[in-house]
């Protein structure tokens, strides 16, 4: 009878995560929204693997399939994919997040002015991932219907 009621108690708790999952993807609906970073990490690179949560976070209470995030990197926003090259937990999370269709937007102008190399010198960054300008694309975006936010 032990196991039975186990059973049951698993089978109604994931029932219950389920329904409160759809119910929060319910209450939020699709959203589109650009995340903006242009500030040093810091230390451990603590403010961006902060802001990588804020964006897992949100994925996790809206769902990967009602999403369309950007993530516009500009000025001293680049370190976040410039420590990644050698932070294996930072690399973690932008993989992570890459692989739930978040896309990473790399502005060309910080690259030119700063002489960054973006195929050598900052993580998994691709030709298609350059914006000409950070400041921008992110007006483009909100433009487009995209909620801004600053983590």
């Amino acid at each position: 009878m032990t196991n039975l009621f186990r059973a049951i108690c698993v089978l109604l708790a994931t029932t219950l995560a389920f329904a409160v999952q759809a119910q929060d993807a319910e209450r939020y609906g699709k959203q589109k929204v650009v995340y903006h970073i242009n500030y040093e990490g810091g230390e451990g690179s603590k403010k961006h693997l902060g802001a990588m949560r804020n964006i897992q976070n949100h994925i996790n209470a809206v769902g990967a399939e009602n999403m369309e995030i950007k993530v516009v990197l500009h000025g001293n926003g680049l370190s976040l994919l410039a420590d990644a090259k050698g932070n294996e937990k930072m690399q973690t999370s932008v993989s992570s997040l890459k692989g739930q269709n978040v896309n990473f937007h790399v502005c060309n102008n910080t690259l030119k002015g700063r002489k960054i190399s973006y195929e050598d010198d900052l993580y998994d960054v691709w030709k298609e991932d350059i914006v000409p300008s950070g400041v921008a694309e992110l007006s483009r975006l909100q433009q487009m219907g995209y909620t801004y936010i600053k983590p």
